[in-house]
């Protein structure tokens, strides 16, 4: 799945350098799109029953994107457990990676963690 966004000029430190906070923005609005591209509705109670919260985020840096940039983000799955998933993100401009973000979902019910819905494990695997 990809979801693709110019960078912006307020995304930009004073060097027209992308500050690095917005590498997570933009896997978060790219993790929205991924969860609709495997056949799974996303609304505001969550997806299929359960809400899914990002327990854990990693950012490693390869160069920067910057004002005028067009960035594409690239989403995987990584991996499913019993209560996680994990989302692998490509932040790309062009054919050069900027940074990959991993993020790690936890699906929760009334804010506790519970087993992913046989239907999720069906639309990802």
């Amino acid at each position: 799945m990809r979801w693709s966004a110019p960078v912006r000029y307020s995304e930009c430190d004073d060097q027209r350098v992308v500050f690095n906070a917005h590498y997570l923005v933009w896997a978060d609005e790219a993790s929205n799109a991924w969860w609709p591209s495997v056949g799974l509705r996303w609304d505001p109670d969550g997806v299929c029953g359960v809400q899914p919260l990002v327990k854990a985020s990693s950012l490693e840096w390869s160069s920067s994107a910057v004002w005028g940039d067009v960035v594409d983000v690239v989403c995987e799955l990584e991996g499913i457990g019993r209560t996680s998933l994990t989302l692998v993100f490509e932040v790309r401009v062009g054919d050069r990676l900027c940074c990959t973000v991993r993020s790690t979902y936890v699906a929760t019910r009334d804010g506790v963690a519970v087993p992913w819905p046989d239907e999720v494990r069906a639309a990802v695997s």
